[in-house]
């Protein structure tokens, strides 16, 4: 009997599976299902825009899939790289590796579209007899893209033709440009020779009696620190990552996440409830 396996626990992964239901091939990639289930997919590669895979069969030498996803244009992911840097919630999500839950918006918002729009936007091969299309074979793939999908959202860029890497080497770019920390502009040499004025200001006075030095000011009698939950939890952790040693490495991890969950909450704590004698801290 085939083993239970779940091949869309995230929306991205559902999302997935639904697009390609929606070209009306939901009878044809129920017979894949199965072979999904049982590991007949004994291998599987992405690279931008292609999956490549080999799938046993019937017979004693695999089948060979190929599914081609139609990428997106440079011009087109640098529309999307601008609306994802230009959206704080986007960008923080992103860089901590997590699939923001709207990020069909940003696609969206610039004509594009994350997932395939048509059946024409993929074409497939398999070396099997079957003449459908998907054969049982193709759509065993198109699950266990879906489970890939779930490990790892960043694929779906993959398939688009954008790397992990590249996008967050973008996102960062465009948000430290966006903060006023891009790169500087070159000075021309006339320039560069001319000083340049600065305005002279006299000090502050001191006040007279020293105690009052150590007093706060009318300036900052109404300053206030305020603190907020980050828009990602546990960002840091997230985007770096189980450690890469040992065999314990995830049970390391997950130590961390725990410490991180508990000294956030005793900052918290610190920062806005009272002591025990009623004080504030």
């Amino acid at each position: 009997m085939a083993a239970r396996r779940n091949f869309g626990s995230n929306w991205w992964a559902r999302r997935w599976l639904d697009v390609l239901e929606s070209f009306g091939w939901a009878s044809r990639l129920q017979r894949g299902r199965t072979y999904a289930r049982r590991g007949n997919v004994l291998s599987i590669e992405l690279a931008p825009g292609m999956v490549n895979a080999k799938v046993q069969g019937s017979r004693p030498r695999p089948y060979n899939v190929m599914i081609k996803i139609t990428p997106l244009s440079d011009a087109e992911w640098n529309r999307v790289i601008e609306v994802l840097a230009s959206k704080a919630a986007f960008a923080a999500r992103l860089l901590a590796g997590e699939m923001p839950e709207d990020i069909e918006t940003a696609f969206t918002g610039v004509s594009l579209s994350l997932f395939p729009c048509a059946a024409r936007e993929i074409v497939t091969s398999c070396s099997c007899p079957d003449w459908a299309n998907p054969c049982k074979h193709i759509a065993a793939v198109y699950y266990l893209l879906g489970e890939k999908f779930d490990s790892d959202p960043f694929l779906l860029f993959l398939l688009r033709g954008r790397e992990k890497e590249a996008i967050i080497r973008a996102l960062r770019e465009k948000r430290a440009a966006l903060a006023g920390g891009g790169p500087s502009l070159p000075v021309k040499e006339e320039e560069k020779m001319e000083p340049v004025a600065e305005e002279s200001s006299s000090p502050p006075e001191l006040p007279a009696d020293p105690v009052d030095f150590w007093q706060v000011g009318e300036a900052l009698a109404a300053f206030q620190v305020s603190m907020h939950p980050p828009a990602v939890p546990r960002g840091v952790l997230k985007r770096l990552g189980p450690p890469p040693f040992g065999r314990h490495a995830q049970d390391f991890y997950q130590l961390l996440n725990s410490y991180y969950r508990e000294i956030s909450r005793r900052a918290y704590e610190l920062a806005y409830d009272a002591g025990d004698d009623g004080s504030q801290v």
